[in-house]
């Protein structure tokens, strides 16, 4: 009778000694250079810890399963590391490829897709052990991949100029429809609704469009020729069009070696105007709320980020910030921003209401930065 009250005892004062916390608050920030991630508290606006072992991150991304607990890490060199935040330890890892740039989670949070570069293709595993199920093979790059409703995934080839549609709600038997693109289609996103897919041509100017409710229309390019008859700048660096910004009824995008955010309707999806900007934009980022959106920028500019008002449509604040701002990350409801300088070893966290800086946290060559929050968001 006494060894169990002990018991219960001692059982009692481990768990008062481990206080427990929800993930809503969560993140993670990357640090390339050591192949390590930062695990953050955007309430705290503190380092709560750091996981190593992550391989090649010098072009990470993450998805969150449905728990915000567990976050996967696409890294550059194949590997696909599922971690566990809370414990801050790797729970499974896999080298699945030669080459990979992001992936994907399923719409129920059983699948965690890999798109990649070397060998192409993409491969679907389960959520849980990092078992593969199937393989759909591209001979192409793959680029863009986003999670659609109904356990569906779309994604680009840049070399073949298609956009192609996987249905793997039998994950085993995947089921595949392909529609031509355009040239080069470099990324793309899905709208919040889940609805419209678009993928950016690198080898026209112009976006592909595919409306997911009725593929049968085939893909419809818009924004043609938006730099027709000026002279093209070179590009120094790739938009990400994951970050482009969807406010209301209009979506802002980069223009692509150009300084100049293109605003388009997304009643018809034609262009409604251009706002001028510093430099050759890299993200185009909403807050939350949609009443801003931050812009990034490539090098030699990548210092500066510039903040559009989206009732006025005009710049409202230009920010230096560090050296090589590469990624930005609004909290849950958008009071604050953060911006990884990494080349001065740090994240800077920005009041968005007064643009005041708040908080800088230490951090090794930061790129990416990737709150819990988009655990509950289509396409990321």
């Amino acid at each position: 009778m006494r060894f169990g009250w002990l018991l219960a005892s001692l059982m009692l004062t481990a768990c008062a000694q481990t206080p427990l916390r929800g993930t809503g608050d969560l993140g993670i920030v990357i640090e390339r250079a050591n192949g390590r991630v930062a695990v953050v508290d955007t309430t705290a606006k503190s380092v709560l810890g750091r996981i190593d072992g992550l391989g090649d991150l010098s072009h990470a991304s993450v998805v969150y399963g449905r728990d915000g607990r567990h976050a996967y890490v696409f890294g550059r060199d194949g590997g696909l590391t599922k971690v566990d935040i809370l414990e801050q330890r790797i729970d499974k890892r896999v080298m699945q490829a030669g080459n990979s740039i992001g992936g994907s989670i399923s719409q129920d949070g059983r699948l965690v897709v890999a798109q990649n570069y070397t060998p192409g293709g993409i491969k679907v595993f389960d959520a849980v052990t990092l078992e593969l199920l199937a393989e759909v093979p591209t001979q192409s790059k793959v680029v863009g991949l986003v999670d659609l409703p109904g356990q569906k995934f779309a994604y680009a080839l840049f070399d073949k100029g298609e956009i192609w549609v996987t249905d793997l709600s039998d994950p085993r038997q995947p089921r595949t429809e392909k529609y031509p693109a355009g040239l080069q289609p470099y990324d793309g996103l899905v709208t919040p609704d889940g609805r419209y897919y678009m993928a950016g041509l690198f080898g026209e100017d112009g976006i592909a469009l595919l409306d997911t409710w009725r593929p049968e229309l085939g893909v419809k390019k818009i924004l043609q020729h938006y730099g027709k008859g000026e002279e093209k700048l070179p590009v120094f660096k790739m938009p990400h069009l994951r970050g482009w910004a969807v406010a209301g009824n209009q979506a802002y995008l980069p223009a692509i070696g150009r300084h100049e955010v293109l605003v388009v309707d997304k009643g018809n999806w034609q262009e409604a105007g251009r706002i001028a900007v510093k430099s050759q934009p890299v993200f185009v980022m909403a807050r939350p709320d949609g009443r801003q959106v931050w812009v990034n920028f490539a090098h030699p500019d990548n210092s500066w980020v510039q903040v559009i008002d989206t009732l006025t449509g005009k710049v409202i604040k230009t920010l230096q910030p560090g050296k090589a701002i590469l990624h930005m990350e609004f909290s849950p409801r958008g009071e604050h921003v953060w911006l990884s300088a990494r080349d001065d070893h740090s994240v800077h966290i920005y009041d968005t209401q007064t643009f005041e800086r708040v908080a800088t946290l230490p951090a090794q060559s930061p790129s990416g930065i990737f709150f819990t929050s988009r655990a509950a968001r289509m396409g990321f």
